[in-house]
């Protein structure tokens, strides 16, 4: 079966991102030790730019990212030590994925949950990387 001719193309400017929403991992994160203690989960975004018109066109995984696999890197990053702060988790995770995958850059939002004993429910960061060339 012949596949149609493509009226678009992406433009040198503009770069594709694969989304990733909503993860929630365990972490041992907080500036005490007994906050560290406790690990709660944390909520990320993921926004992983890379060009995706290969992808598109051959409907094959071997040609993007696997989900999959950046959420187990994801849980890798997050359990392997403990973290005072959400900052150092997100520079780990920036880190891990843009090794592991073909991405150009990142950005990461990372939120902890009841962070504080007023009435907060949420604080975080959000990070933006790319690769070093």
């Amino acid at each position: 079966m012949r596949k149609p001719t493509r009226l678009g193309s992406r433009s040198a400017e503009a770069q594709d991102e694969i989304l990733i929403q909503g993860i929630r991992v365990p972490c041992a994160l907080g500036v005490t030790a007994a906050e560290r203690k406790m690990s709660r989960p944390v909520l990320i975004d993921l926004e992983m730019g890379l060009g995706l018109e290969r992808a598109g066109e051959t409907d094959r995984l071997s040609d993007t990212v696997d989900y999959g696999a950046v959420y187990d890197v994801i849980q890798d990053v997050a359990k392997q030590r403990e973290y005072r702060l959400v900052e150092s988790l997100g520079e780990d995770i920036s880190e891990a994925i843009l090794q592991r995958f073909p991405v150009e850059t990142i950005t990461i939002t990372i939120r902890k949950f009841a962070p504080l004993a007023g009435p907060v429910d949420q604080t975080g960061v959000r990070l933006r990387r790319s690769r070093v060339s």
